[in-house]
């Protein structure tokens, strides 16, 4: 299609996604105490109020600005809608994007897809089940002659960051198994990766999680270590599928591949008919002008 035209398709996907997203958002509207129920949830909340919030067993939620409750219902709210109607948002982006790919590229595509939602639900099932955990160690360094006093937007926001390093962190395997699927890397080379990508990952984990306590960073460096291992013996595989079919593919870009050497009969020669002569080659072309016989300066 014309520019033009490609940019009104865009204009109307873009258009039904925002509808999509507007719609859910408004719905979530009436169910965003529910919702900010869930997400506090990992916090333990003291039952007597601040009578009883001295220490770091318990925390009290508060709202410490008058637009505070606003402000907070209208971003747990978008929150909900960006996530709710992903199916709708993404099956617009899809379609915007298919009619430019060949077939086996959408197959990878499918394939990457199948495999990431999984992969991110399960990451931020495991932050949801770590947080409590987290919030309990980070409270008890709370002296006794202190209070934990927690706004809920800083709470949401926590629980929000943790899910999404989790689910983005378990991402990672998948990347690794593209990049052999495409022929970037091999899996003999990402098994000798071993020793860095373990010392990175615990490394990023205790970095990545708003918490500094070392539950959070195990419960995220371990499963991410686990899905690397598995991702290197699914390239190994890989690769030894793909050399049966290719045995060059398993050679590095400075070695020379096989080639068979082994002569060949040589079929009947073809006969070629006459060029047309030049009127100088009246006699045959044996002659040219300057006199030499079987000249080269004319057709060879």
């Amino acid at each position: 299609m014309p520019l033009m035209e490609h940019l009104r398709e865009l204009r109307r996907r873009v258009s039904k996604a925002v509808v999509a997203i507007v719609v859910v958002t408004i719905g979530a509207v009436f169910f965003s105490e529910q919702l900010m129920d869930f997400l506090a949830a990992p916090v333990p909340i003291c039952e007597g109020g601040f009578a009883q919030s001295k220490g770091g067993n318990c925390a009290v939620l508060s709202f410490n600005t008058l637009t505070s409750p606003f402000t907070v219902t209208v971003k747990v709210s978008l929150m909900a809608g960006l996530i709710i109607a992903s199916p709708v948002w993404l099956y617009q982006l899809w379609a915007f994007v298919a009619p430019g790919l060949h077939q086996h590229e959408r197959k990878y595509t499918y394939a990457f897809v199948a495999a990431a939602v999984p992969l991110f639900v399960g990451g931020a099932a495991l932050a949801y089940v770590v947080l409590p955990v987290s919030v309990q160690v980070l409270l008890s360094l709370t002296p006794d002659v202190a209070s934990n006093m927690l706004t809920l937007d800083d709470v949401l926001d926590f629980t929000v960051r943790m899910v999404l390093i989790f689910g983005l962190a378990f991402e990672l395997p998948l990347l690794l198994i593209m990049l052999n699927m495409v022929g970037v890397v091999t899996g003999k080379r990402m098994a000798s990766w071993w020793r860095g990508v373990v010392m990175g990952v615990f490394v990023f984990g205790a970095v990545a999680t708003p918490t500094t306590d070392p539950v959070g960073m195990i419960a995220l460096s371990g499963p991410i270590v686990v899905l690397f291992f598995l991702a290197v013996g699914f390239s190994i595989l890989n690769d030894k599928r793909r050399a049966r079919k290719n045995k060059d593919t398993a050679l590095s870009d400075d070695e020379a591949s096989e080639v068979d050497l082994t002569p060949e009969s040589i079929e009947e020669v073809e006969p070629v008919a006459t060029a047309p002569m030049l009127p100088e080659q009246a006699d045959g072309g044996r002659t040219d002008r300057q006199g030499r016989i079987n000249g080269y300066d004319d057709v060879t």
